[in-house]
C-alpha cells in the first residue's frame, strides 16, 4: 500500500535529497584523497560545512528573512557534543581511511550500513516501532553489505569495509542523537557541528603532522563538504522532525545508490557482477521501506515543548502576552492529551509506544 500523501510529505523529499547530496559527497571526497590526509581532509569537510552554514545563518539575519526556529538551549549541548564526537569526529575519519583501502563504488554502497545501524539503535535504544516490512528491507540491505564487503579466503572482510562500517555506526549513534535536537533550528545545529567538528579534526591531524593541500583542494572540500554535510545535515534534521529516526535512516540508505552510480562514472570503475547483485539487494530493501503505511488509533499525553509549527490538529493552544500570531512561528506550547486516528510515523508528536505490530 503506497504512503498516504500527508503523512510522507515533507519528511520522505527532505529525507531523500539529504540522502542525494551525501551519496554524491563520497567519491567527490575520493577525488581529494590522493592530495590529502585522510584525518585533514575530514577537518576541511566540516569546516567547509560550518563556514558555509555560517554565511546563510547571518545572510539570512541580514536580510531579515529569518526562519521563526527554536534556537539551540543550554540543556541542549550535552547531547549537541555528543553529536559532534560520533558524527563529526570518529565518523569521517573512519570513512576516509576506509575509502584509502576500498574502491569508491563498494563504499558508496557500503553506506546502507549506516541506515541499519540507525534503524537498530532506533528500535532497541529509543524503542521506535518497526514493523516486519521494515525489519525485512534491513536484511535485504544487510544482505548486499555483506556481499560487497567480501573479499574471499583468509582475508575475509577488508580492512577498509570494517572501518566503513565502524564510521557508519558511528553516524548512526549520531543520527540517534540528532533526534533530541530536531525540534531546534538545524541551520545552528548543522553549523555548529560543522565548526566544532572542523576545528578539531583540523587541529589534531596538523598535530599529527599532516601538511595542508593546495588552495584548489581546500576548496573543493568546502564545497563539497557545504553542501553534502552541511545542507544534506540540514535536511535530515527536518526529516527527523516528520519521519522519526528509524525511517529517516532507511530513506537516507538511497545515498550510496547515487554515490555508486557517479564513483563508475568519475573513476571508470567496472560495473561488475557483485555490484550489481548488491544493488538489488538494496533496493529490495529500500522499496520496502518506501511502500511502508502506518495507521492506528493512538493517544497522545500531555506534551510540553518548542518547535516551529502552525496551527494544525496537533497545535490547538492559546497564546501568551508577547508571543508573534503570525505562522509559523515557535515558541514553548504545550499539548493537552488526546485520541485519533491518522497515518503517521514517530515524529516530534508521535513517539509513543506499540504494545504489537501495528500497520
Amino acid at each position: 500500500m503506497a504512503l498516504h500523501r500527508s503523512a510522507a510529505w515533507p519528511g520522505v523529499p527532505l529525507a531523500l535529497t539529504s540522502a542525494a547530496l551525501f551519496g554524491a559527497s563520497t567519491p567527490l571526497a575520493k577525488l581529494l584523497l590522493g592530495r590529502s590526509d585522510p584525518w585533514l581532509l575530514a577537518g576541511l569537510l566540516y569546516l567547509g560545512s560550518g563556514l558555509g552554514l555560517g554565511i546563510v545563518h547571518l545572510a539570512r539575519r541580514f536580510l531579515g528573512i529569518e526562519p521563526p526556529e527554536a534556537p539551540l538551549r543550554r540543556g541542549d549541548l550535552p547531547w549537541l557534543g555528543a553529536v559532534v564526537l560520533a558524527g563529526g569526529v570518529i565518523g569521517p575519519v573512519l570513512l576516509l581511511v576506509g575509502l584509502t583501502r576500498t574502491p569508491a563504488s563498494s563504499a558508496a554502497l557500503l553506506l546502507n550500513l549506516e541506515g541499519l545501524a540507525t534503524m537498530g539503535i532506533a528500535w532497541l535504544a529509543f524503542h521506535e516501532n518497526v514493523d516486519r516490512r521494515l525489519l525485512l528491507g534491513a536484511l535485504a540491505i544487510l544482505a548486499g553489505a555483506l556481499l560487497l564487503s567480501w573479499r574471499g579466503g583468509p582475508e575475509g572482510i577488508g580492512w577498509g569495509a570494517l572501518a566503513i562500517a565502524g564510521a557508519c555506526l558511528a553516524w548512526g549513534v549520531d543520527n540517534n542523537l540528532t533526534r533530541k535536537l530536531s525540534s531546534a533550528d538545524p541551520v545552528q545545529i548543522a553549523m555548529t557541528k560543522g565548526l566544532v567538528a572542523g576545528s578539531v579534526n583540523l587541529a589534531l591531524a596538523l598535530s599529527q603532522g599532516a601538511a595542508l593541500p593546495p588552495l584548489a583542494v581546500i576548496g573543493g572540500a568546502a564545497v563539497v563538504g557545504f553542501f553534502g554535510y552541511g545542507l544534506s545535515l540540514v535536511l535530515f534534521v527536518l526529516g527527523l522532525r516528520h519521519l522519526g529516526t528509524a525511517r529517516t535512516g532507511a530513506y537516507f540508505s538511497m545515498a550510496p545508490f547515487i554515490g555508486a552510480l557517479l564513483a563508475i562514472i568519475l573513476f571508470s570503475e567496472p560495473l561488475t557482477y557483485r555490484l550489481l547483485a548488491a544493488a538489488v539487494l538494496m533496493g529490495i530493501g529500500l522499496y520496502l521501506h518506501l511502500v511502508e503505511h502506518h495507521d492506528h488509533e493512538h493517544a497522545h499525553g500531555e506534551l510540553e515543548h518548542e518547535h516551529v509549527h502552525v496551527h494544525d490538529e496537533h497545535h490547538q493552544h492559546d497564546h501568551g502576552p508577547g508571543v508573534a500570531v503570525d505562522q509559523p512561528h515557535s515558541h514553548v506550547h504545550r499539548h493537552a492529551p488526546m485520541v485519533h486516528r491518522h497515518p503517521h510515523y514517530p515524529d516530534l508528536h508521535h513517539r509513543h509506544t506499540h504494545e504489537h505490530s501495528e500497520t
